[in-house]
């Protein structure tokens, strides 16, 4: 589809007649702004925190806080810490990394973890080749930061016979690299078929001195899906590559927004990292700590099945209400707790299609915010929230179901 396609807008009159709602005067800004608007909705399917319900034997850990909150108390900061890193590492195979796990690093937000790697990145004036689309807020903090940024398109990284040579034709002048897998919002993973591909972009990076920085805050959707990751902190530092790795805990296990990230790099940079980071805080709370461990060893014992088993769920449902005739699923490598839908329409946008639906209280994100350098391509996609409880998911694919029938009319 070309651009004077991807860009065309409907005029007033066809607005007028196919219902779509016009996009409203308030400018938001960013995903997160949107995100905060759709907590004051009844849908909300928005965000893609865990918004669901506790399982029979998440409620035990629940119902043993006080017990945990006393623990954290007779253990030292060190110990807590030291728990939860063998425990989510153990739980992730990525036992390499275990090796150096007193540079592992825990904050208490994955955007902690990425504003620090922004003022790296800023103190170096480096260049970085960032993948697209992606959350947004990534693109955000660096920009903020005044990191000078180019798009990678997604395909790129797709194929690895060509990986190695797309690099050097598209991130040759770059500094860094910026990976996120699996991706938000399309699911697509690097490692989807083997570890070859990532191999040949460590290849690269160590060829040409570049920065390679990874998000693998959705990482845990691998094994939720039913795979298995590989240990890619044996590829990075058998490669001698200069790397930054952020791992999170926030969107796999309802626990209120209670949650810890992790913050990794390669020993050449560990030291100049570490001090940026004894600059933003002093540790993640103890108590969390200890709560987070217990919902990580809840899911090594039952496989993810409590995460996995409500995604599904809603994943099918929303492919049974929304995926015919103006929408379009478009199936992940890696199935996360995100649907990534495509307009079929080119005379409706996403920022119509939301407002449409917002209009209805089902709250949904337009792809535009994603596809951070080209925003007129993400107009032919939204994505949905999959982390809900089912009953209120399954009211909030009737209703949008009606609104979307209504278009296709």
């Amino acid at each position: 589809m070309d651009n004077a396609v991807l860009e065309k807008q409907p005029t007033q009159q066809d607005v007028a007649d196919s219902g779509i709602k016009k996009p409203s005067t308030h400018t938001l800004l960013d995903i997160t702004q949107h995100e905060i608007e759709a907590l004051k909705t009844e849908y909300n399917l928005a965000d893609a925190h865990t918004h669901q319900s506790q399982s029979a034997s998440q409620k035990q850990i629940v119902s043993d806080l006080p017990n945990l909150w006393y623990s954290a108390e007779e253990k030292t900061q060190y110990e807590c810490e030291q728990e939860f890193i063998e425990k989510f590492y153990t739980m992730h195979g990525q036992t390499t990394a275990l090796k150096r796990k007193d540079e592992i690093y825990l904050v208490y937000a994955a955007s902690i973890s990425m504003h620090i790697t922004a003022t790296y990145l800023m103190q170096r004036e480096l260049s970085v080749g960032l993948i697209e689309p992606c959350f947004d807020n990534l693109h955000d903090l660096m920009k903020h930061m005044r990191v000078p940024l180019s798009p990678l398109d997604e395909s790129l990284f797709s194929d690895p016979a060509t990986i190695y040579d797309n690099m050097v034709k598209h991130a040759l002048c770059l500094d860094a690299i910026f990976i996120v897998d699996p991706n938000n919002p399309t699911g697509f993973s690097i490692f989807s078929e083997s570890s070859e591909a990532f191999s040949e972009l460590v290849r690269f990076c160590c060829d040409y001195n570049k920065l390679l920085i990874m998000d693998f805050c959705f990482s845990a959707f691998i094994k939720v899906s039913g795979g298995t990751r590989y240990d890619v902190y044996e590829i990075l530092e058998g490669s001698g590559v200069s790397f930054i790795a952020m791992e999170d805990t926030g969107k796999t296990w309802p626990i209120q927004d209670a949650k810890c990230s992790t913050l990794q790099t390669s020993k050449d940079i560990n030291d100049d990292v570490y001090n940026i980071l004894t600059s933003v805080l002093l540790n993640v709370s103890p108590f969390i700590l200890r709560m987070v461990t217990q919902y990580v060893e809840d899911s090594m014992k039952d496989d993810f099945a409590s995460v996995r088993e409500v995604l599904d769920e809603n994943r099918e449902l929303a492919i049974q209400y929304l995926d015919s005739g103006l929408l379009k699923y478009c199936p992940p490598q890696i199935k996360s707790s995100v649907a990534w839908f495509e307009i079929t329409d080119p005379e409706i946008n996403a920022d119509q299609l939301q407002e449409t639906l917002r209009a209805h209280n089902v709250y949904v994100l337009p792809g535009k915010y994603f596809y951070w350098a080209h925003p007129e391509r993400g107009q032919r996609y939204i994505r949905i929230a999959l982390a809900r409880n089912s009953d209120m998911f399954l009211g909030a694919m009737k209703v949008a179901a009606e609104v979307i029938n209504d278009f296709n009319k």
